[in-house]
């Protein structure tokens, strides 16, 4: 359910000002003086709230809704219920987004934990750093020598930024984040327990034991890219390890040195980039997926979740399995193997005979 108290509305607009906010015709005949207080999901959703729907698996959910509008498209249109509003988009998860992001601005990047504005009492910058007026540092928080921040940004509790680093304008970095031998650019988000700049994992084996090999490249993000909780990126080990703008990274993924990663990329959680791989713009990982070092992922290519990439991916294509190959391949040895088990003898029950 949503809670005002953790994140409040910062209006509450009638019908007709919301659905011009986000370019969607009103049907005609219907009270668009309505005030909408909140949104939220369609079981859920009071006479004053909106909600979407795009998912032929909540057809029930929206036939039973008591919210005061949905957003829909075209082929959904006829399920809502008399009461309900029918608000007809090509894309209503899209544009609901937007909505949440009108009324709830205070949901769409981590605020100060701390409600503070201007440098904390309790937070420790160098007075070598340089802030941009604006900026908001919570307590605990460490800022180093040299380090350049933008107005506008925010740095939670318990961060640290390393020495030299530079952050652009309207940055929000969330509590317990480490940002060390890094630039990044503007509007970018990462949430809390983030890790960027550390050492990549680079040693020249030996029989007589293991060299540790210095890792003197940076990281490098670029505008408008999100990282989600507790993501570590390492810093280059001889070039620099790069984020693509637009580029949108889920929690708990593991990114290693020299890895260059395209814009608008989509990386679910627990998947795993070792070092010196390069991943193209607009590709998609799903959850859990491995890619070993040293390929490319070319542009707009799919991975399916808990796929093991080990060789290069064409552009555009979309691979699954371990290891990894084209969809119709990878179907076709799981329904080889499938129709292998279906005609094994009854009385084999396999194992040693024992």
């Amino acid at each position: 359910m949503t809670d005002p108290v953790f994140f409040p509305r910062i209006a509450q607009p009638t019908l007709a000002e919301l659905a011009a906010s986000v370019g969607v015709t009103l049907p005609e005949g219907i009270e668009t003086d309505l005030r909408i207080s909140g949104a939220a999901s369609l079981e859920w959703a009071g006479p004053t709230d909106v909600a979407y729907m795009d998912n032929p698996r909540y057809v029930d959910a929206l036939t039973a809704t008591h919210a005061a509008a949905c957003f829909v498209s075209k082929r959904f249109a006829a399920k809502v219920p008399a009461t309900t509003v029918a608000l007809v988009t090509p894309d209503p998860y899209r544009v609901f987004a937007q909505v949440m992001a009108n009324l709830y601005p205070s949901a769409v990047r981590p605020q100060s934990t701390f409600a503070a504005v201007g440098i904390s009492p309790g937070a420790f910058v160098h007075p070598g750093a340089h802030l941009e007026p604006g900026v908001i540092v919570d307590p605990g928080a460490v800022i180093g020598p040299d380090v350049e921040i933008g107005s506008g940004s925010v740095i939670g509790a318990n961060a640290v930024i390393g020495p030299q680093c530079r952050i652009g304008r309207d940055v929000s970095i969330g509590a317990n984040v480490s940002v060390l031998n890094a630039l990044i650019g503007n509007r970018v988000i990462l949430h809390g327990g983030v890790r960027i700049g550390q050492d990549g994992f680079g040693f020249a084996m030996g029989a007589r034991g293991h060299l540790k090999v210095p890792q003197i490249g940076r990281v490098i993000i670029q505008d408008d890219v999100e990282i989600g909780a507790n993501t570590t990126i390492d810093r280059g080990a001889s070039r620099d390890t790069v984020i693509g703008e637009g580029t949108k990274i889920d929690n708990l993924v593991q990114i290693g040195h020299n890895v260059v990663i395209g814009r608008h990329c989509v990386i679910v959680s627990q998947v795993g980039i070792s070092g010196s791989t390069t991943i193209e713009d607009f590709v998609a990982l799903g959850g859990q997926v491995g890619v070993i070092g040293h390929v490319t992922i070319g542009t707009g290519a799919q991975i399916a979740a808990s796929s093991n990439v080990a060789s290069d991916v064409p552009p555009g294509s979309r691979w699954g399995g371990t290891p990894a190959k084209p969809l119709r391949d990878w179907f076709r040895e799981i329904k080889s193997v499938e129709k292998l088990a279906s005609n094994r003898d009854p009385g084999d029950r396999g194992g040693d005979g024992v």
